[in-house]
Formats: C-alpha cells, structure tokens, sequence
C-alpha cells in the first residue's frame, strides 16, 4: 500500500480540525458549540497523527465515526435554520457581520462546505479501512 492514501485521510482530518479551531477561536457560536468543536478537535486531532504515521484500522473507524456524526449534526442544524426561517440556528460560521440575507445563504454555503469535508473525510477514512482489509495481491 502507498504512503498517499493515508496521508490524504490525515490532511482531510486536520483540516476539519483547524477549520473548527478557526471557528472556535472566532467565537462564530455560543459557548456549548464552541466546547463541542473543541472536544471533536480533541478526538479527530490524535487520529489524524496515528492515521499519518501508520493507518491504523481503529484510528479509521473513529475518523469515520466522527466525520458522520459531524455531517449528520452539520445537516441538522442547516435544516433547523432553514425551518426555523434564521440563519441556520444560529450557525452562521463568518457570516454573522454580514445584512441578514447575505447572511442566511453564507451561513447555509458554510455549513454545506463543512458538510461536503466531513462526508469527503469519512469516505476516504472508509476506504482506506477496505484497502486494509483487502488481502495483499502478493
């Protein structure tokens, strides 16, 4: 197995991790948002280490596990905004210095990017996970 595949996992991951760090650091959110990204950056950072240096199967599984659940929370809170008329529930990302139109679609443009990376994270964190488990054509 090449040395790229995990090493694209491990950038996907870190990515993620200082895109939210970013929003931590902006204070783009409430105080539990911005506690929950840290904790999310807490778990994703050490995996995408472990990941760069030797893909582990149990680094995968948790990068997978992560990047859904953050797509599926992500999703969520654009849907809520979208129901709820606001600029997605108060999840704006950068947004929120922007008019209230301009702002609603950035915020929603946002969260469907972070969705896209997490969703992009899990299918290569996932397929890694099946190259490994594939036996070697050797």
């Amino acid at each position: 197995m090449t040395a790229l595949h995990p090493r694209i996992v491990a950038a996907a991951t870190a990515a993620s991790c200082l895109v939210h760090l970013w929003l931590v650091a902006g204070s783009h959110h409430g105080l539990w948002l911005n506690l929950l990204m840290l904790a999310m950056v807490g778990v994703c950072l050490p995996c995408a280490v472990h990941i760069w240096r030797d893909g582990t199967p149990g680094s995968l599984r948790q990068v997978m596990a992560c990047g859904l659940a953050m797509a599926v929370l992500h999703a969520a809170l654009l849907l809520g905004g979208a129901a709820a008329g606001s600029r997605a529930a108060g999840h704006s990302h950068a947004a929120a210095a922007l008019p209230a139109a301009g702002a609603a679609a950035t915020g929603a443009e946002g969260l469907l990017a972070i969705v896209a990376l997490e969703i992009t994270t899990a299918m290569l964190a996932a397929t890694l996970l099946a190259r490994l488990r594939r036996p070697s054509s050797r």
